[in-house]
């Protein structure tokens, strides 16, 4: 446990900024695993709509800093190069 005042500050803004980033981070999880599920199942017309809110959940991930540009960045190449890849073999 904390002794300083400052830390037990510091201790109680990480706490709400963990609640406040949280569902951000849930919607950078939940999307990209609904994306794959759908081109899974060959549904590429349904996942190429989905495909803006995925970038968009995973774009707000980043700015909250729940991870890093590089990583959203990376992980929109992928999602983009399974749709296409998927929407070729359709």
């Amino acid at each position: 446990m904390a002794n300083l005042k400052s830390s037990k500050k510091d201790i109680r803004r990480t706490a709400r900024r963990t609640l406040a980033r949280k569902p951000f981070a849930r919607n950078a999880e939940m999307l990209p695993k609904k994306f794959g599920k759908l081109i899974e199942a060959g549904n590429t017309k349904e996942a190429a709509e989905m495909l803006p809110q995925v970038f968009k959940a995973i774009d707000k991930a980043a700015k909250k800093n729940i991870f890093n540009k590089q990583k959203a960045s990376r992980v929109k190449s992928r999602l983009s190069i399974r749709l296409a890849k998927a929407s070729t073999k359709a």
